[in-house]
């Protein structure tokens, strides 16, 4: 895989300890990763990442929010 450019969550600690990671692998597939263990990823589609995010956005993940 080539060299990679990680972008952080915006819901990432300001400290960078907790950070969820994302970079483009191509078109079709997006890398995921703990910032904790920067060596360790997997990837997704992007249409599979796309959904994760809407519903991570959605009333889906807010939870006590009910």
């Amino acid at each position: 895989m080539n060299e990679l450019k990680w972008l952080k969550s915006s819901h990432s600690e300001a400290s960078g300890n907790a950070c969820i990671e994302f970079a483009a692998c191509d078109e079709s597939h997006i890398a995921i990763r703990d910032s904790v263990y920067p060596r360790r990823h997997f990837s997704v589609g992007r249409r599979a990442f796309t959904s994760f995010v809407t519903a991570t956005r959605s009333e889906l993940f807010h939870h006590g929010s009910r």
